[in-house]
């Protein structure tokens, strides 16, 4: 199941030109890193891509720990949204 770019901007924001919030990077990200761990399912020894999932779990990482910084409330919302922590 293919979800479009623009379902995920319009779900964690208020309107599709507002990319750069944080919540929208972080969705994006998690929908990137999901569909690689499916990809790894197929193709275990592809390697240059998994150097390229551990930089996207980094990213996402800060990202989440600035957001949990800034604003508590809205990182306690994308994690349950996102379903990150179990």
């Amino acid at each position: 199941m293919k979800i479009n770019k623009k379902e995920i901007i319009l779900k964690y924001s208020i309107n599709c030109n507002n990319t750069g919030k944080s919540e929208v990077q972080i969705a994006l990200l998690s929908h990137q890193i999901d569909y690689l761990k499916n990809h790894f399912n197929i193709h275990k020894k592809d390697f240059s891509s998994k150097r390229g999932l551990l930089k996207m779990v980094s990213k996402r990482r800060k990202l989440l720990n600035y957001l949990k910084n800034i604003n508590i409330i809205r990182y306690n919302n994308i994690i349950s949204k996102l379903e990150l922590r179990h």
